[in-house]
């Protein structure tokens, strides 16, 4: 019980902490749960899309729909996200990127990559059917934080222990944990019509390419990376999926 409150509490802006003692262990291994989290915020996501859509447009649903996450989570992926395109449009070495990552301002690359991530994840959650855009937008937030969370069994964490957030590096996934995760993140995906499941290939490919480009870029990971991973990747099964409505029906 105690490993799910840390990972709530970490992936969202649930205060469990403040009704149950957390032992400070359990914080580094609340990415073997992220997907559980993502019942979460991807269940946040889909009802509130579904409400508004009884009295908005399809686009302004979508984006209190996000905006309604993203109260949940702190911003907490999408400041990842916004940091890693500071870091990766600004930076010319390994060393000059973690700078740039770690500090809390945000750049030019940060403001436009958030602006373009809101409003492609708006306009692909709009261009669907309400009942399939509901089901997708969860499956897409729990499939894509399974995926996203195969980068810390790939790479190395990239600070010392005492820069790292809340000063806790996570543990790798362990292989019961990974095919049990598996099970439980892929459940949501039954809930789209056989064509749109397709679109969770999305999230692999994205991950994998991300997961070497990082490689390539750092030789390492950091949580901003897992923020920035989760988001592209998700933003690819959005597409995919409104791809494949379009073209496949």
């Amino acid at each position: 019980m105690q490993r799910l409150a840390a990972a709530i509490s970490f992936f969202t802006r649930l205060p469990l902490w403040r009704v149950m003692k957390i032992d400070p262990r359990h914080y580094e291994r609340v990415v073997e749960l992220w997907p559980v989290a993502g019942y979460l915020t991807g269940g946040l996501f889909a009802l509130v899309l579904w409400l508004a859509s009884m009295a908005f447009s399809p686009l302004v649903a979508a984006l209190l729909a996000l905006a309604a996450r993203t109260l949940l989570t702190g911003a907490l992926h999408e400041d990842g996200l916004a940091d890693f395109a500071d870091g990766m449009g600004g930076g010319t070495s390994r060393e000059r990127i973690l700078a740039i990552m770690k500090d809390s301002h945000i750049g030019t690359y940060g403001v436009l990559t958030l602006a373009f991530y809101y409003l492609i994840c708006a306009g692909a959650i709009a261009s669907m059917p309400t009942a399939l855009a509901c089901a997708t937008v969860l499956a897409a937030d729990v499939w894509s934080k399974y995926c996203a969370g195969m980068i810390i069994n790939a790479l190395p964490y990239g600070r010392p222990r005492e820069e790292a957030k809340n000063l806790t590096i996570y543990r790798r996934i362990r292989p019961a944990t990974l095919i049990t995760g598996f099970i439980l993140s892929a459940w949501p995906l039954a809930l789209l019509p056989w064509p749109e499941t397709l679109a969770a290939l999305a999230p692999i490919i994205t991950t994998a390419i991300m997961i070497i480009y990082i490689r390539h870029k750092i030789g390492a990971y950091t949580g901003d990376c897992c923020g920035a991973v989760f988001c592209i990747s998700e933003l690819c099964f959005l597409l995919a999926a409104t791809a494949i409505l379009r073209t496949i029906g």
